[in-house]
C-alpha cells in the first residue's frame, strides 16, 4: 500500500521556523515508509523542511521583476498554474495544507480528494482588533474550514469555539494535541544565562499575551526582593514597553534575551525560579509543556486552553488579577522546597505529550478517509 500525502505549503513561505512550521516538521518524519509526503513550496531557502525518505517537494521560485502590480500579478498566476499542475500530477490520496491559504487552491483535485485542515487557535477571532481588523485573516480561514473534511484542533479549547463561531458540525473534528522535543537533557550546555535569580518569560508580547500585567507584578515583587531579575526572550521590546519599564523603574531588573535556539532556550527554562505565562487566550501553549519538561515550576493562566497543558502540575492563576500573580511569584521566591515539588509534577506531565503520539493520532485521521 502506498499513500501519498500533499502538504501545500504556505506557511513555509511565511516563516522559515516557529510553531505551525515545526508542527509539519516533526510530524512528517515519523510517517511510516508506506507513507510517500509531497510539499509545495514557493522557494528554496534557509528552513525548517520536514524530512522523511519518501519526501518530493515541489518548488516555485518567484521571477524576480521590478516590485509592481503587474510584476506581482504575473508571479501570483505563475505560481498559481504551477501548483495547479503540481497537484494534478501527484495525485494525492490525501491533502493536509499548512495553513488557511492554498498553493494548491485552482486545481479541482483539491476539491475532490479528502482535505485535511489543523486549525490553531482562534486568536484572530477572538482579537480582531489587534490582529485582523479587515476581516481578511477571518474569511480566508473560514473557507478554508468549510472545504475541510476533517479539522484537526490542538485543543479542546479551540474545538469548542471553532464550533461556536464557524458553526461547523462537531462529527468534523478531532482533537489533537501538540508536543514538544526540548527538554530537560538539552539543558545542560555552556550557553549563558542571567547571574541573578529570575523568572522567565517567552514568546510574543501581543496585548492577549497580558505582558503588561507581568511587568506590574514584578514591579511589585521587586519592592521587597531585591535580588531577583525577569529574562525575557523573544522580540525587541516596543517603545511602549520600554516606556512601561521605565516608569515602572525596573529596568536593571530586566534582562533580554531575544530569540535563542532550543538549548539555550532549555537552559534559560532549566536554570529559571519559574515560568510565567500570563496570556489570556491560547489554542494550546507550548511554552509550559517546553518549561515542565525542562525542569522548571509554570505559573500559568487559568484561561482558555492553558488549563488542558499544565493540568495540576502548575500554579493557575486569574490573568486579570494583579495581585494574584504578586502573591505566586513570591509563593516560589520563599518556599524552595515546594518548588522542587512542582518541578517533579511538571516532569510527570510533560511526558503525557509527545510527537509520537501527535502523529499516531493523525495517522488515524489519514487512515478513516482513505
Amino acid at each position: 500500500m502506498k499513500i501519498k500525502v500533499l502538504y501545500d505549503g504556505t506557511v513555509f513561505d511565511r516563516q522559515a521556523a516557529g510553531g505551525i512550521n515545526r508542527y509539519f516538521a516533526s510530524i512528517v518524519p515519523r510517517l511510516p515508509q508506506y507513507y510517500y509526503p509531497y510539499l509545495t513550496t514557493l522557494q528554496v531557502r534557509e528552513n525548517n523542511y520536514p524530512q522523511h525518505p519518501n519526501l518530493k517537494t515541489y518548488y516555485y521560485r518567484r521571477v524576480i521583476f521590478r516590485p509592481n502590480r503587474l510584476a506581482d500579478k504575473m508571479n501570483h498566476w505563475a505560481a498559481s498554474f504551477y501548483f495547479k499542475q503540481a497537484t494534478t500530477a501527484i495525485q494525492p490520496d490525501i491533502i493536509h495544507p499548512t495553513y488557511y491559504t492554498f498553493l494548491g487552491q485552482g486545481s479541482s483535485l483539491m476539491r475532490s480528494r479528502p482535505l485535511v485542515l489543523t486549525v490553531w487557535d482562534m486568536i484572530h477571532e477572538l482579537f480582531w482588533q489587534d490582529l485582523d481588523d479587515t476581516g481578511q485573516h477571518f474569511e480566508e480561514k473560514k473557507q478554508a474550514i468549510t472545504a475541510a473534511t476533517v479539522v484537526l484542533c490542538i485543543s479542546e479549547n479551540t474545538k469548542k469555539d471553532l464550533i461556536k463561531i464557524h458553526n461547523i458540525p462537531e462529527e468534523r473534528v478531532k482533537v489533537v494535541y501538540l508536543a514538544s522535543e526540548i527538554n530537560e537533557s538539552w539543558a545542560y550546555g555552556d550557553e549563558p544565562v542571567p547571574q541573578q535569580p529570575y523568572f522567565l518569560y517567552v514568546g510574543g508580547r501581543y496585548s492577549y499575551k497580558n505582558f503588561a500585567r507581568l511587568l506590574e507584578a514584578f514591579a511589585i515583587v521587586c519592592e521587597t526582593k531585591n535580588d531577583v531579575n525577569l529574562c525575557v526572550v523573544g522580540s525587541p521590546f516596543t517603545p511602549e514597553e520600554e516606556q512601561a519599564i521605565a516608569a515602572l523603574k525596573i529596568g536593571d531588573r530586566i534582562e533580554y534575551y531575544g530569540q535563542v535556539n532550543d538549548r539555550h532556550l532549555a537552559k534559560l527554562y532549566r536554570c529559571s525560579i519559574a515560568f510565567v505565562y500570563p496570556s489570556l487566550y491560547e489554542g494550546f501553549g507550548i511554552p509550559p509543556l517546553e518549561a515542565m519538561a525542562c525542569g522548571t515550576p509554570v505559573i500559568a493562566s487559568n484561561r482558555a486552553s492553558i488549563p488542558e497543558v499544565v493540568g495540576d502540575a502548575g500554579i493557575l492563576f486569574d490573568p486579570t488579577s494583579t495581585e494574584e500573580l504578586v502573591t505566586h511569584l513570591r509563593r516560589f521566591l520563599d518556599s524552595p522546597i515546594e518548588r522542587d515539588s512542582w518541578i517533579e509534577k511538571g516532569r510527570d506531565r510533560a511526558k503525557l505529550f509527545s510527537w509520537e503520539r501527535t502523529t499516531k493520532d493523525i495517522l488515524n485521521v489519514y487512515q478513516s478517509l482513505i
